[in-house]
């Protein structure tokens, strides 16, 4: 029996239970925010990180490449990612259903590479429109259905052939939680293009239909965790990434990032990449 009781006790030093779930405490925070019109919702995390590692950066065939095989590309950059959504028309027809537009871009910049005049590498720019159903009904065992979206997202990185990418989705996002954490369940379909103007008619090859991530929140450490196209491709074209934000100082945080696989960004995305990062981050999941 002390046995029993001292596990439990080890246990429940490594479980945070709130009042209010980590959802809804998100949730609480944008209602807040919904109220100051000068103040801009976060959406994904986000981030700069002054230091990010690519260990395959030289060998990304995307790009034209010297008599030595590789590109001009150094293998130390920065990348920082903004995010952020603006509710158009909240409780329609006076049922928790809102329609949002939301804006995401990440840019990635060679700013250490003075040789080539520091370039920006790559920049993705992802505006999105979706309807969001929140919800609040007990799937058991601690289980919690909080919300689903549904909406259009297209994506891109704004260059012209031959480096060109982008494709359009129906996109869609299912959240349930337990306690601190929360698990986002987020299907997708992709629009089909002319062949004769799809530059990557093989991304869902990489991208796969769909990812999941798990988030979970200790005191104020958030940790989360990506799988994208593992299962589907039999793990052999698929990608995860692991994240860390941690505080600092105020609204600083820490941010700590690993990728290993496919689409580390959309120029990269029939390319495996490993990427370390460490900077700070704005805002994040929850």
């Amino acid at each position: 029996m002390r046995l029993l009781l001292s596990l439990a006790v080890f246990m429940m030093s490594f479980t945070t239970f709130a009042a209010e779930s980590v959802i809804d405490q998100r949730l609480k925070k944008e209602k807040a925010i919904k109220d100051n019109k000068f103040a801009i919702i976060p959406y994904q995390p986000t981030y700069i990180l002054p230091f990010v590692f690519n260990d395959k950066i030289s060998s990304n065939s995307s790009y034209p490449l010297g008599a030595d095989g590789e590109n001009e590309f150094e293998p130390i950059e920065m990348q920082f990612q903004i995010s952020f959504k603006i509710p158009v028309w909240t409780n329609i027809a006076d049922l928790p259903l809102s329609l949002n537009f939301a804006y995401t871009q990440l840019s990635i910049w060679q700013a250490y590479n003075t040789e080539k005049s520091s370039p920006f590498r790559e920049t993705n720019y992802e505006p999105e429109i979706f309807a969001t159903w929140q919800q609040d009904a007990s799937l058991g065992l601690g289980w919690t259905f909080k919300m689903a979206s549904i909406g259009f997202t297209h994506q891109s990185n704004g260059r012209s052939e031959p480096l060109s990418r982008s494709w359009n989705r129906l996109n869609s996002y299912f959240i349930i939680e337990n306690n601190n954490l929360a698990v986002s369940i987020n299907p997708w379909y992709r629009f089909s293009e002319a062949a004769s103007s799809d530059n990557n008619p093989d991304l869902t090859d990489y991208y796969g239909h769909g990812k999941i991530r798990l988030i979970y929140k200790y005191n104020q450490n958030t940790f989360s965790l990506m799988s994208r196209n593992n299962l589907e491709s039999g793990f052999s074209k698929g990608a995860v990434e692991a994240a860390w934000s941690f505080p600092i100082h105020d609204r600083v945080r820490g941010y700590f990032k690993v990728f290993s696989g496919y689409g580390n960004s959309m120029i990269e995305y029939d390319h495996y990449t490993n990427t370390i990062g460490l900077g700070i981050s704005l805002t994040d999941w929850l």
